[in-house]
């Protein structure tokens, strides 16, 4: 793993080891083969961006009623990064799935920093034998295009994947709204597969995010993956595809803080911030911010 200044000043993950471990996925399955990822360089930003709280672990977080690493004895660390090529898409997905595994095999639970929507499909199938396993999808888009330009692995492609994954049993889809690379074709096979998409709007309903909760089996295994254009771009605006009607950060919280009472969560993956759109750093900030409410929440839920 590449070493770097750590999420907020978390102390270093030499090896792994049992806890919670953020990690970073800068690369993925590019469109353009041999070109950086436009999310190639978000782990090093929501890293940075977390750097202003490393003073603060301690201090009391109001999003979490307590600090964030209270209420258990589970420890926090960060792995660095998984090498990766632009070139080689392959390979990086080889490491993605090895490097999860190894912080599996160690009774780790990861916290990903991505990279595109591309990260999630070696990071899925890191879970090989542990499921049944729910995966939660905020997103903007369905992705579940087979291929595009011949490419399957990209991120157009997340969910069909995940989908032909025998240990993976159900697909929660959130937020899902606008128009993206989804055809009719691919909205039918979403259905066919009995995929639970519940629209943006849905959502922004009286009790949506309960509705979202109400398909999660008590005490299920649970992946959430985030994808940044879940989120209303006047909250989180630094994506590739900004879509109008997307959740508040409230509810992204709400929804974390619920699964984590709820099911039980093995693991989880922010993905697609595009940093050199987010002018003022606003959009890594907030990206951030979520990232601290997953590991708090993991934390308070006790050791995996």
């Amino acid at each position: 793993m590449q070493k770097m200044d750590t999420f907020a000043g978390l102390p270093a993950l030499e090896r792994p080891e049992a806890g919670i471990a953020v990690m970073g996925i800068p690369h993925g399955v590019s469109y353009q083969p041999g070109v950086p990822s436009h999310c190639a360089e978000a782990p090093g930003a929501l890293r940075k961006a977390a750097l202003r709280y490393a003073s603060m672990i301690t201090h009391y977080d109001f999003d979490l009623n307590g600090p964030l690493l209270d209420g258990g004895d589970v420890p926090v660390f960060d792995w660095g990064d998984v090498p990766g090529d632009p070139g080689d898409p392959a390979g990086n997905q080889a490491r993605a799935t090895e490097s999860v595994r190894a912080l599996l095999a160690a009774e780790a639970v990861p916290v990903v920093l991505g990279g595109d929507d591309s990260i999630p499909i070696p990071f899925f199938r890191a879970y090989e034998g542990l499921g049944p396993l729910t995966v939660i999808q905020v997103d903007a888009h369905i992705d579940w295009r087979h291929e595009v330009n011949g490419i399957t692995e990209g991120w157009s492609s997340t969910m069909r994947r995940a989908s032909e994954m025998p240990w993976i049993d159900s697909l929660i889809q959130v937020g899902i709204r606008g128009v993206g690379s989804a055809r009719p074709e691919e909205v039918a096979a979403a259905r066919d597969y009995g995929a639970h998409i519940l629209p943006a709007g849905a959502v922004a309903a009286p009790g949506g995010i309960d509705r979202v909760l109400d398909l999660v089996p008590q005490g299920a295994s649970c992946l959430l993956t985030l994808d940044c254009d879940g989120i209303d771009p006047s909250v989180l605006p630094a994506v590739k595809a900004p879509s109008p009607g997307g959740l508040s950060f409230r509810q992204v919280l709400d929804l974390i803080h619920g699964l984590t009472k709820k099911a039980r969560v093995r693991g989880f993956d922010l993905v697609e911030l595009m940093p050199q759109r987010d002018r003022d750093g606003l959009s890594a900030l907030t990206a951030a911010r979520i990232v601290f409410n997953m590991i708090g929440a993991l934390v308070r839920a006790g050791r995996p």
